[in-house]
């Protein structure tokens, strides 16, 4: 029997701070080998942009969690 990724189930979005880990780990891998980026890609904005999903996914955004109760 084969399982792939098709068969897992779905879980809906991924939280932000998952986005924010990505975009961690990319900034720190373009300052570690001195890549040279655009001001866009620069390791700066780029934990700019890692910081506001982190703040977003702390602050409830893009999590399943509801601070309603019905």
């Amino acid at each position: 029997m084969h399982c792939g990724l098709r068969d897992l189930p779905r879980r809906g979005p991924l939280p932000l701070g998952f986005a924010a880990a990505v975009l961690f780990i990319i900034a720190f891998l373009i300052n570690a080998t001195s890549t040279a980026t655009s001001a866009v890609f620069s390791p700066v904005s780029l934990l700019l942009a890692g910081l506001a999903c982190l703040a977003l996914h702390l602050a409830g955004v893009g999590t399943k969690w509801s601070a309603r109760r019905r």
